[in-house]
C-alpha cells in the first residue's frame, strides 16, 4: 500500500459517495448504461471521414517514402493542430499500404478528437482492435480514452478503461478528466482513491481535476476533501502554478475566498491565470473592492489585462455602480481589438452599463459585438428588464429566438418572464408558463422563482404559493420572491407568517446537502421586502425585531435596508426613530431622501420636509451624487398639501423645470391639484386640470379634485370631476363613493341612492373599512361592524359606555358621516362600529394605562371618528396615533397634529 494510503489522508475518502458506478468494480464487470447522461458529442456537423480504404491499391504509391516519414508527418500535423491535414495524411498512408502502429494511432486519434468526429474515431478504434494495439499499447488506449471522454458517452469511457491491462498515470488522469467532463464529481474522487490503491502517483494534472471535483460538491464535503487534496500537494511539494490556480479556484467556489488569497500570496510563480483567478474569486464572492484592488495591483506589476481579467473585474464596477472606472476599462478594451470583439467582455460591459442605468450605451456595446454568444443576449435582456424597458426586452428576445436562432436558457427566461408581466402590450401572460414547460425548464428553480413573481404581480398569489410549495429545493431567492409576492398583493400578514416559517421550517441548504435540513437566514433583500409589510400593518414590535436582526448581522448599513427602516418607523408613527436611522446611515441615495421627506410630510410637518428638501438640493450642488428626481417632487408637494403650504408648493411646481431640470408629469399635476383643492382653491385647481397637456393621464388629477370637492361639499364641481372619472375608470369604486358622499352630505339622498344603484348595476364593490393594531406578536384586524373577533362583545360594550362619557365631555356625533337614510340613533350605533374605533377599544382594553396606541387604517378617517378620537385621547389620557390612507394623526390630550386640516 502506498504512503498516501497509510497517511491521514483522503484514502479512503471519508465522503459516502452515492453513485450508480464504482471504479473499484471496473476490473470485474462493465458499468451499467447511464440514463441521465447524454453524450457530449455523438455526431458532428462536419462530414464524417472514412478512414478505411475501400480497396487496396494495385501498386503502392510510396515506394520511395518510408513509414517513418509518414508517421512523422502525421505527428507533426497533429502537434500543430492541423487536424484535417493529419487525417488526410493518415488516409493516404493507409492507402499506400503502410500499416499504422502505436505511434500513428495516437496521433490520428488526437486529430479526430480535435475534430469532434466520433464516427471516425470508432473506425480508428476498430483498426486498433484488429491490429491488436488496444491491449498491447497503453499509449494507444489512453488516446482512445481521451477520445471517448471528449466525444462519446460515459459508458464508452468505462469500457475502454476496463480493457487497459496496465494502466499508467495518463490512463488514470484521462479517466478522472472524463468523469469531470461528465460532471460525475463523486466518481472522479472515487477514481482518485482507486488510483492511490493501485500505487499510481498522482500528477499535477490529477490534482487540478480533483480540486475542480471538490469545488462542485456541497460545501461541507467539498471543503473537507479539498483541504486533504491541498495537504497532499504540500506534502509532495507540488507548488506548480497551475496546481495553485486550481486550489485557489476551488476555495473561492466553496466560499473561502480568503483561503484563495492566502494561496495567491504564498507562491511566487504567478501567471496571468493566477491573477484572473484571484480577481474572479473576489467578484464571485461579492468582495468587489478587493477585486478592484487586485486588478489595479496586477496592472501596476506590468501584467496586461486580457478578456478574462476584464470580464472578472467589470462586475465589481457594476455592483458598486462605479461608472467612471467601468468606462476606463471600456476604453482600454476599445484600444485592443481582441478584447472589444470578445463576447464575454461585451457581456460584462453590457451588464455594467445597464446596472449603472446607462442602457443606451449598453445597447451600443451589444450592437458592436459581431460574434454574440448567448451570454451577451442574456445580459442585454436582463439590462432591459432591470431598467423597466419591458417592450424592448421582449422585442430582443424575439430577435434572439427567431433571427439569431439561439435556444433560450433558464437565465433567458428569468429575464423574459418579468418583462411579460410588466408589459401591458403582452396580454396573455400565462401562456409563458406553458412556453417554459415546453422548453423543458418547468422544474428549473430559477424559472420557478420567475413564475412565482409573475403570478404574484398578476394578483394570483394562490398559484405562486402552489409553485412555491411544489418546489423540491428552495433557495433564499425562492423565499424572498414569495414574501415579495404577498407584500405586492397587500397580504402583509401572510408575508410575516412566511418570514417566520422561513426561519423555523427546516429548508434544505444547498451548501450542506448531506447534513440536517437547516433554516434560511433572511438577507438584505428579505429585510427590505418585509419591512414595508410591517409598515403597512403598523407592526412596530416586529419592525424593531427586524431592525435588531439587521444590526446583529451587519445588514443595517445597507442603503436599501436603511431606507426601508426609515420608512417603517415613519409609517409606524415613530418619526423621531425614523430620523435617527436616517441620520445614522453611512450612505444615502435618492430613495433614502425621498422616504424621509415623504415621512415628514405624512406626519404634517411640512416645514421640516421643506428644510430636508433644501438640504438634499444643497448636497447635490456641492458635488454630491444625490439630486432630486420626479419622486422627490411628489413627496414635497404631498408634504406641502398636508400642511397647507400652498405658496411654497405652487412656487416649487412652477420652478421645478428651470431650477432642477425635471418636467412636470401627470402625477405632479395631481399632487398640486390636491394641494390647491384641499386649501379651498377649487377654481384654480379646476383650471390646472384643464391646462394639463392633452396626452397626460388625468385620472390622478380628477381624483384629487373630486376629493377636494368632497371636503368642501362643492356639488357642481364634484359632479364634473366624477363624470370625467367615470368615463376614464368606470370600474373604480372610490369615484362612485366620493360622489355619493357629496350628495349625502348635501342631503341629496335621491341622487346618492342613484349613484349607489349605478354602482351596483356595474357590479363595482366598495373596499370595506379595515384597521390594524399590533399586540404582542399578533396583528389584530378589524372590519367595520366586526363581530368576529374573540373580544367583540367586550369591545362593543366598552364603546357604548365610552360614548356616554364622550357626550358628557361635549362630544356631538357627526351623523352626516353615515351615508344611509336611517334614524339618528341607528346612525350613532353605526358610527361606533367603525373599524378604527374597534381597534382603539381593543388597545384600551389590552394595554397598560399610558401606553401609546398605534392604529393603521386602509381608508380616510371620517370626520366623526376624528372628533371622537380627540375626546378619547383626553378622557383616557392616552396618545393615539392613527395612520389613514393619506396621512398621520397624532391625538394627544384632545388635539390632533393635523390641526383639523386633512
Amino acid at each position: 500500500m502506498s504512503s498516501w494510503v497509510c497517511s491521514h489522508t483522503l484514502s479512503p475518502l471519508s465522503l459516502p459517495l452515492q453513485s450508480s458506478h464504482s471504479l473499484s468494480s471496473l476490473q470485474t464487470q462493465p458499468p451499467p448504461p447511464l440514463q441521465n447522461h447524454t453524450p457530449r458529442l455523438t455526431s458532428t456537423s462536419c462530414t464524417t471521414t472514412t478512414l478505411i480504404p475501400t480497396k487496396t491499391p494495385s501498386k503502392p504509391i510510396s515506394e520511395t517514402r518510408s513509414k517513418a516519414s509518414w508517421i512523422e508527418a502525421l505527428r507533426s500535423q497533429t502537434r500543430s493542430n492541423h487536424f484535417w491535414e493529419a487525417v488526410s495524411t493518415y488516409i493516404e498512408m493507409t492507402a499506400a499500404g503502410i500499416q499504422p502502429d502505436n505511434f500513428a494511432f495516437p496521433a490520428v486519434t488526437k486529430a479526430i478528437t480535435g475534430l469532434q468526429d466520433l464516427n471516425a474515431g470508432k473506425q480508428i478504434h476498430g483498426s486498433v482492435i484488429k491490429l491488436g494495439y488496444e491491449s498491447s499499447s497503453v499509449a494507444v488506449a489512453n488516446t482512445l480514452l481521451n477520445l471517448y471522454g471528449k466525444c462519446g458517452d460515459i459508458f464508452d469511457v468505462f469500457k475502454v478503461f476496463e480493457r487497459i491491462p496496465q494502466k499508467d498515470q495518463v490512463s488514470w488522469n484521462s479517466m478522472i478528466n472524463a468523469l469531470f467532463r461528465f460532471e460525475e464529481w463523486e466518481l472522479a474522487l472515487e477514481g482518485f482513491r482507486a488510483m492511490q490503491l493501485e500505487i499510481i502517483e498522482p500528477s499535477s494534472f490529477t490534482l487540478v481535476s480533483v480540486a475542480l471535483a471538490c469545488s462542485n460538491l456541497n460545501k461541507r464535503d467539498g471543503l473537507n476533501l479539498g483541504k486533504q487534496v491541498h495537504g497532499y500537494s504540500l506534502r509532495v511539494g507540488d507548488n506548480k502554478t497551475f496546481t495553485n490556480n486550481a486550489l485557489m479556484a476551488m476555495y473561492a467556489k466553496l466560499g473561502r475566498v480568503y483561503d484563495s488569497k492566502a494561496i495567491f500570496e504564498l507562491f511566487a510563480n504567478r501567471d496571468m491565470v493566477s491573477w484572473n483567478t484571484i480577481i474572479s474569486s473576489f467578484s464571485q464572492n461579492d468582495q468587489f473592492y478587493e477585486a478592484l484592488t487586485f486588478f489595479q495591483l496586477m496592472v501596476s506589476e506590468g501584467h496586461k489585462p486580457d478578456g478574462v481579467s476584464i470580464s472578472s473585474v467589470l462586475p465589481a464596477c457594476s455592483h458598486l455602480e462605479l461608472l467612471d472606472i467601468g468606462k476606463e476599462i471600456h476604453a482600454y478594451a476599445l484600444r485592443n481589438d481582441d478584447l472589444i470583439g470578445n463576447s464575454f467582455v461585451g457581456s460584462a460591459l453590457v451588464d455594467m452599463y445597464c446596472n449603472c442605468r446607462q442602457v443606451e450605451i449598453g445597447r451600443r456595446v451589444f450592437d458592436d459585438v459581431l460574434d454574440r454568444k448567448l451570454g451577451l443576449w442574456n445580459a442585454m435582456l436582463a439590462g432591459y428588464t432591470q431598467n423597466g424597458l419591458y417592450e424592448k426586452a421582449l422585442a430582443l428576445f424575439m430577435e434572439m429566438v427567431e433571427v439569431s436562432g439561439l435556444f433560450p436558457t433558464p437565465t433567458s427566461m428569468a429575464s423574459v418572464l418579468p418583462a411579460c408581466v410588466h408589459c401591458e402590450a403582452f396580454a396573455d401572460k400565462q401562456i409563458m408558463h406553458g412556453y417554459v414547460v415546453k422548453l423543458g425548464f418547468g422544474m428549473d428553480r430559477y424559472v420557478k422563482n420567475a413564475l412565482m413573481d409573475m403570478y404574484s404581480r398578476m394578483g394570483k398569489t394562490d398559484i405562486s404559493r402552489y409553485i412555491f410549495d411544489s418546489m423540491e429545493s428552495r433557495d433564499i431567492v425562492s423565499w424572498n420572491t414569495m414574501i415579495t409576492g404577498y407584500v405586492v398583493c397587500g397580504s402583509h400578514e401572510d408575508a410575516l407568517v412566511l418570514l417566520h416559517d422561513m426561519q423555523q421550517l427546516e429548508g434544505k441548504n444547498d451548501n450542506y446537502e448531506d447534513e440536517e435540513r437547516v433554516p434560511y437566514r433572511p438577507n438584505s433583500i428579505t429585510l427590505m421586502t418585509i419591512l414595508p409589510g410591517c409598515a403597512s400593518l403598523a407592526a412596530l414590535a416586529k419592525g424593531r425585531e427586524i431592525h435588531a436582526y439587521a444590526i446583529r448581522n451587519a445588514l443595517a448599513p445597507d442603503v436599501a435596508v436603511g431606507s426601508a427602516l426609515v420608512d417603517m418607523y415613519a409609517k409606524c408613527g415613530c418619526l423621531n426613530l425614523s430620523k435617527r436611522v436616517f441620520d445614522g446611515m453611512p450612505s444615502k441615495n435618492v430613495i433614502t431622501w425621498n422616504v424621509i421627506i415623504m415621512s415628514y410630510g405624512m406626519h404634517g410637518r411640512g416645514k421640516e420636509a421643506l428644510e430636508l428638501f433644501k438640504n438634499m438640493v444643497a448636497e447635490g450642488a456641492q458635488g454630491g451624487e444625490v439630486k432630486p428626481n420626479e419622486v422627490t417632487f411628489i413627496a414635497i408637494f404631498a408634504a406641502c398639501s398636508h400642511s397647507g403650504l400652498v405658496n411654497d408648493g405652487r412656487n416649487l411646481f412652477h420652478k421645478m423645470k428651470d431650477d432642477h431640470g425635471i418636467e412636470p408629469t401627470a402625477d405632479h399635476y395631481a399632487c398640486v391639484v390636491d394641494l390647491l383643492g384641499r386649501a379651498g382653491y377649487l377654481e384654480e385647481a379646476y383650471q390646472l386640470v384643464n391646462e394639463m397637456p392633452p396626452d397626460f393621464d388625468k385620472v390622478g388629477a380628477w381624483s384629487s379634485f373630486l376629493g377636494a370637492c368632497r371636503i368642501h361639499l362643492n356639488v357642481e364641481l364634484g359632479e364634473i370631476a366624477a363624470n370625467n372619472l367615470l368615463q376614464l375608470e368606470p370600474d373604480v369604486a372610490s369615484h362612485y363613493v366620493l360622489l355619493s358622499n357629496i350628495y349625502s352630505s348635501a342631503g341629496l339622498w335621491e341622487r346618492a341612492m342613484e349613484v349607489r344603484k349605478n354602482m351596483k348595476e356595474m357590479r363595482v364593490q366598495k373596499e370595506p373599512g379595515c384597521s390594524w393594531i399590533e399586540f404582542g406578536d399578533v396583528v389584530h384586524k378589524f372590519m367595520a361592524g366586526d363581530v368576529s373577533h374573540p373580544q367583540s362583545e367586550q369591545l362593543h360594550g366598552f364603546l357604548e359606555s365610552l360614548s356616554e362619557r364622550l357626550k358628557k365631555e361635549g362630544y356631538v356625533p357627526d351623523t352626516s358621516c353615515v351615508l344611509h337614510n336611517v334614524g339618528e340613533e341607528e346612525k350613532e350605533n353605526l358610527l361606533c362600529g367603525h373599524s378604527e374605533r374597534l381597534a382603539i377599544a381593543f388597545g384600551m382594553l389590552n394595554t397598560p394605562p399610558g401606553t401609546t396606541i398605534r392604529i393603521a387604517k386602509n381608508l380616510r378617517v371620517c370626520n366623526d371618528c376624528h372628533a371622537a378620537t380627540k375626546f378619547i385621547s383626553k378622557i383616557m389620557e392616552r396618545e393615539i396615533i392613527v395612520r389613514d390612507v393619506r396621512r398621520f394623526h397624532h391625538f394627544i390630550d384632545g388635539t390632533c397634529s393635523c390641526g383639523d386640516y386633512w
